[in-house]
């Protein structure tokens, strides 16, 4: 089979029409070359399939409501992370259904980042951490999701990278079915609804776009 080497290599450093070629190592240390161009800039999930999001309801409900957050503000981040792969695997080697670095698995406590439970919980619990950083400012925490909370602290604001910039407008777009939404040129937001505060009956608060008290 050795006749095959040349193909192969030709295969992976010839440029592609449409899309980049990319080699990756899966959960079981199989090597995949896929040509799956990446979600949110850096995203490329490339194992596994995605699942119906209904069947996380019950799981992403719960967590949410533990950590403080809309339930839909968590499906905004699993669509744009993941596409609801729990198999995903970024280009810089995040993992599954929230994209969770491996860093950042461990500091949370998740053994099986691959496992959506696990991976909602860290994704949720590290979320609320950056929100209560950024005194609740979902735009700051969205960009910390994506670039580090450390890059924000740096630039202080949405870091000017078009990966992140187009991240956060990408959650917050879907997060408030708002096609107007855009990040301005100096790092503030225009938003078409505005994200509110509430303190649910039990006192605890959650964000909501419903006006009211």
């Amino acid at each position: 089979m050795r006749w095959l080497t040349p193909i192969l290599v030709l295969a992976l450093v010839a440029p592609a029409a449409s899309a980049t070629v990319r080699v990756e190592t899966g959960p079981d240390g199989r090597k995949v070359i896929s040509n799956i161009g990446s979600v949110a800039g850096r995203r490329a999930p490339s194992l596994g399939r995605a699942i119906p999001p209904q069947t996380l309801e019950p799981l992403v409900t719960s967590l949410a409501a533990r950590h403080r957050l809309d339930p839909r503000l968590v499906h905004a981040v699993i669509r744009v992370e993941s596409g609801y792969n729990p198999r995903a695997i970024s280009s810089k080697g995040a993992i599954g259904l929230m994209q969770l670095m491996p860093a950042t698995a461990r500091e949370l406590d998740i053994d099986d980042p691959f496992d959506p439970a696990q991976n909602i919980a860290g994704g949720t619990r590290y979320l609320r951490s950056l929100l209560d950083r950024f005194q609740g400012s979902l735009e700051l925490a969205l960009a910390g999701y994506n670039a580090g909370p450390e890059a924000v602290r740096r630039f202080g604001g949405v870091p000017p990278f078009a990966e992140t910039r187009t991240y956060v407008e990408r959650v917050l777009r879907d997060y408030r079915d708002d096609k107007t939404y855009s990040l301005a040129r100096g790092g503030a937001a225009r938003v078409g609804r505005q994200v509110h505060v509430r303190r649910d009956p039990s006192g605890r608060r959650v964000l909501t776009t419903a006006a009211g008290n």
